[in-house]
């Protein structure tokens, strides 16, 4: 490891189920009796960084039935189902479009695997950068906006400190969780953010769980 990256601090990493529940008996006792009730926490990040970022750009405003059936049909175009950066720049754009994707998304696929194969986006740098640092490289690609962003840093990176004020599933779940009037806006959301410091992924998750059963993934 060179000089440089070993100054760098590397990112914080989940915590054990034990510290989840401390932390949340103390800060949090709504969410406490969630992560008591749902159990452990089943978040494992997943490195396919290149794929993740590929469902999540199939995801989008669609529901998560089209989302993996059109996922499927993509992974099907390429040998072996071996999705790479520059497989997805050799394929014309006519074969994607086949597997269920809109003219604009697979423009926006193509400079996705563009952005991989000139460094523009380097996951091996991944773990020597911030969250906001990592965020800022993945908007840069077409079609990725912060919230898509955030979702990696969750799903594929395992960061336990976002907390995705965008996302309407965890505001909903917010307002359900508080007895709140009205789902709330994402500045009003914000401070239960704070609440959950530093472990936000960890609220979102469990913010998730109670209002789906099902194990989130992305």
């Amino acid at each position: 490891m060179s000089k440089n990256k070993a100054s760098k601090k590397l990112p914080p990493q989940l915590p054990t189920q034990q510290t989840i529940q401390r932390h949340f008996n103390k800060q949090d006792k709504a969410m406490a009796n969630i992560v008591k009730k749902v159990g452990p926490i089943k978040l494992k990040p997943n490195k396919k960084y290149f794929l993740v970022l590929c469902r999540s750009i199939i995801s989008q405003q669609i529901s998560v039935k089209a989302a993996d059936a059109i996922m499927s049909r993509f992974l099907k175009l390429f040998p072996n189902q071996n999705l790479t950066p520059q497989r997805v720049q050799e394929i014309s754009d006519s074969k994607i479009r086949e597997a269920g994707l809109s003219k604009q998304k697979v423009a926006y696929m193509k400079d996705l695997s563009e952005k991989f194969l000139n460094k523009s986006i380097n996951p091996r740098k991944f773990q020597f950068m911030g969250n906001e640092e990592i965020i800022e490289s993945l908007i840069q690609v077409y079609g990725v906006g912060r919230w898509t962003a955030e979702m990696f840093l969750i799903f594929s990176l395992g960061r336990p400190d976002i907390f995705p004020a965008g996302d309407l599933g965890v505001r909903t779940a917010i307002k359900n969780i508080y007895n709140l009037d009205a789902v709330p806006s994402i500045k009003e959301s914000k401070p239960y953010g704070e609440k959950w410091s530093p472990f936000e992924t960890i609220g979102a998750w469990y913010a998730w769980r109670s209002l789906n059963p099902e194990i989130a993934a992305y």
